[in-house]
């Protein structure tokens, strides 16, 4: 069974983004991310649709 949220400290294991640069992109409003209790999640798919949309490195 594949995860459909992470909590930040997976997010920043699977997708190389370090947790400062996360927060700002929460502040940015680059990921929205979601809270449940104390928690806060970040959706996968909105994960890699952000990656998807970083410029591609000459």
């Amino acid at each position: 069974m594949t995860k459909i949220a992470v909590t930040v400290p997976e997010a920043v294991q699977i997708s190389g983004i370090g947790r400062t640069n996360l927060y700002k992109l929460f502040k940015d409003g680059s990921l929205k991310p979601r809270k449940s209790g104390k928690r806060t999640l970040i959706l996968v798919e909105e994960l890699e649709s952000y990656l998807k949309s970083l410029p591609v490195a000459a």
